[in-house]
């Protein structure tokens, strides 16, 4: 629960995180925290456990109760900037936007400006006052579509719990390696690649991930797949898919080498070879507004670059089908 002036909530130990560190269950139930400040808001006595003030390592049991009161931090080393923003709908809870891709969504090293935080304090200066700029959830830099920004406390409450309960809801559109003949779902756990850190992958220690994945179009040697996630964890899709030897076209980090089908034509070629970044649109965002309690939902459309794969994909299979090759 959160007042306006600041950031409050209660969370009970569920039994999975039970005899785990404090600081560690605290960023299991409060993702949307860094680890740094959930830690400084423990020493602080801002969150305290059972009512008593704790230690990050203290271990924590099933049922125990976590009270989080704290000031809002201001974030003072990110900078507006009048950064154009594709605004899909907004009130004074909610912003909803069509991310492009190429905008980094956080500043990091090597991204201090040009984000799309810097692009919301411009645009809406409030979310300075709220966690991680009010962004609940994230697209990877070269991934486009649909994002949600809370703009107020309550917002931002309501939309970390709807993130945890799974009852947001979040489907993409993908271009993947082969022509499948059907949908099927991925349950399999994803975690840290045991020798690139930078990478992910399904790793048996990994959290639980669930993708659900359609078939929209199939062509000669691709397929337009619609997915849907149950969990939300870093780079799913692109390393669901991969693990069901169906990567992401364009992927540089999961994709491997450019895969040509045969009977491949010379447009389609540069086609495939131009496409840089995987082939991922977040098409629709379903969520319970924070304030009615209405369901409401957004789709926004396919990105130009995709819609030219698609149809360079398309000419290719019509040429297959008439053997003009």
């Amino acid at each position: 629960m959160a007042s306006d002036t600041r950031i409050t909530g209660q969370f009970t130990i569920p039994p999975e995180l039970s005899d785990k560190r404090l600081d560690q269950a605290a960023a299991e139930l409060m993702p949307e925290h860094s680890r740094s400040r959930l830690q400084s808001w423990i020493k602080s006595g801002a969150l305290t456990v059972n009512g008593k003030t704790r230690k990050p390592r203290d271990k924590v049991m099933m049922d125990d109760v976590l009270d989080l009161d704290a000031e809002p931090e201001v974030q003072v080393s990110w900078q507006a900037e009048p950064i154009t923003l594709d605004v899909v709908y907004e009130d004074e809870h909610l912003l909803v936007i069509n991310k492009p891709a190429g905008l980094v969504v956080h500043p990091a090293a090597g991204h201090a400006d040009g984000t799309l935080v810097n692009a919301l304090l411009n645009y809406a200066p409030e979310v300075e006052n709220l966690p991680r700029a009010g962004i609940v959830h994230r697209l990877d830099k070269d991934t486009s579509g649909i994002m949600v920004v809370a703009r107020s406390l309550i917002a931002h409450t309501s939309l970390v719990d709807q993130l945890q309960s799974r009852t947001m809801g979040r489907e993409y559109e993908a271009v993947v390696v082969g022509s499948l003949t059907g949908g099927a779902t991925v349950d399999a756990p994803i975690g840290r690649h045991p020798q690139d850190r930078k990478r992910m992958a399904v790793v048996p220690s990994g959290k639980p991930a669930v993708t659900h994945y359609r078939l929209v179009e199939r062509f000669a040697a691709h397929t337009l797949v619609r997915c849907k996630l149950e969990s939300g964890r870093t780079h799913q899709i692109r390393v669901h898919m991969t693990h069901v030897r169906h990567p992401l076209v364009g992927d540089p980090v999961y994709g491997g080498r450019l895969r040509l089908p045969k009977g491949t034509t010379e447009a389609l070629r540069e086609a495939l070879a131009a496409f840089t970044r995987q082939a991922l649109h977040a098409k629709k965002l379903t969520l319970e507004h924070p304030e009615t309690g209405e369901i409401v939902s957004w789709e926004v459309p396919l990105p130009e670059d995709m819609l030219q794969l698609i149809e360079a994909l398309r000419k290719h299979a019509r040429e297959l089908e008439h053997g003009d090759y």
